[in-house]
């Protein structure tokens, strides 16, 4: 097992855990931290915002490897709202992320919904949709529903 397989494997017990590593990694640049948080299964999947939908380990590392090439990500979740059961959490978040132009550091958001299963090696991330957001889509509308 890689160190970073095994730093993952041994990171914590919770799905907030695997996800603290996952934006680190992405703080780090960290490409074989970030593959860790990863599940082993095939069928994983990952859209970033406005891209093509990713199938498997090898088209997400080569997406994450690409984003990399032009550093680090300094990216925050926030407002995170989570729906967990038993084998599976799903994190539905803001993403702060600092973007450097040519007048310094601005912020953009991403809205992204991140979704863990508890797999014999502990909690992997299997599926990370991201989309565009803005400053007026990150506020948030919450509506009471009665079901009947």
């Amino acid at each position: 097992m890689s160190k970073a397989k095994l730093q993952a494997a041994t990171m914590g017990g919770s799905a907030d855990d695997t996800e603290a590593s996952f934006y680190e990694a992405l703080q780090n640049g960290d490409i074989d931290k970030l593959m860790a948080c990863w599940s082993d299964e095939d069928e994983i999947v990952c859209v970033h915002p406005g891209g093509p939908r990713m199938l498997g380990a090898a088209a997400i590392r080569a997406s994450f490897d690409a984003m990399f090439t032009n550093g680090r990500i300094r990216a925050w979740p926030e407002r995170v709202h989570k729906l967990e059961s038993m084998a599976s959490s799903v994190h539905n978040l803001v993403e702060r992320i600092e973007v450097l132009t040519s007048e310094g550091p601005r912020e953009a958001f991403v809205i992204a919904t991140n979704v863990y299963h508890k797999t014999a090696q502990g909690w992997r991330l299997v599926a990370h949709h991201a989309s565009p957001g803005s400053v007026k889509e990150v506020q948030e509308v919450n509506v009471a529903q009665v079901l009947h």
